[in-house]
């Protein structure tokens, strides 16, 4: 398994590590600073140097094993199994999916309805809702809500909880579609504010260190989507 050095630090703009296989897909390493697409956050691109070379990944991906898979934008000039590389963020990148991700937990600590599905996007991103008619917030409400707490600037931290505890605390668990982290003994759990008061639930995705990293957002929309699922659009302002 592909050691995750982001789920420590989320701020790692370069890493060195090992080329363990290359297969149809890409390059798999020892260790990354790259996150891969899973729970509505794009995977990062960026470069990975290597014996004076650059070449650029155009995608991190799981393949079906669930190994970190560097998709490289061409498959030509690739290192070799064993060849030491370095792996270069496309930060910017990277820094607005961390800023847009923790806002979307801002979001669920506004809106205490069961989550349906989500995605990170260029402008901000957005969730789905399990929303009975009659509860939908107001969007100049929810806005100034979580304008508020990234004024606060509340401290983004995590800790560990074992498999086992995970499964006797899936009430933290907020999203149905996408089940938490687990399998590999730990989990994570992502806390805003002290001891997680604003928001706490498993996570392995980045996020910043305080909120008011985020910056100033605005509630884009709140769209129907069935009978009561409600997607909330947010967008940085």
């Amino acid at each position: 398994m592909t050691k995750l050095l982001f789920r420590e630090d989320a701020y790692l703009k370069s890493a060195e590590a090992v080329v363990q296989d290359i297969n149809e897909r890409g390059l798999i390493v020892d260790k990354t600073n790259f996150y891969a697409a899973a729970g509505g956050q794009p995977g990062d691109i960026g470069s990975l140097a290597f014996d004076g070379q650059s070449i650029e990944i155009g995608a991190t991906i799981y393949d079906e094993r669930k190994s970190v898979v560097h998709v490289p934008a061409s498959f030509e000039n690739l290192p070799a199994i064993g060849d030491a590389v370095a792996l270069n963020l496309n930060w910017d990148i990277r820094y607005r999916n961390m800023r847009a991700h923790t806002m979307m937990h801002l979001l669920c600590a506004c809106v205490p309805f069961p989550v349906t599905g989500g995605a990170i996007s260029e402008d901000g991103g957005r969730i789905d809702f399990d929303i009975p008619e009659g509860q939908i917030p107001d969007k100049e409400e929810l806005a100034a809500r979580i304008n508020q707490l990234i004024v606060e600037n509340h401290a983004v931290t995590f800790r560990w909880i074992t498999d086992e505890e995970m499964e006797a605390n899936l009430h933290l668990v907020r999203t149905m579609s996408v089940k938490p982290p687990m399998g590999t003994g730990s989990v994570r759990l992502v806390m805003i504010g002290e001891d997680g008061r604003i928001d706490l639930q498993p996570c392995g995705g980045t996020h910043v260190k305080a909120t008011g990293e985020i910056g100033p957002m605005r509630v884009a929309k709140i769209e129907n989507k069935g009978k009561i699922n409600r997607r909330i659009r947010l967008a940085f302002a």
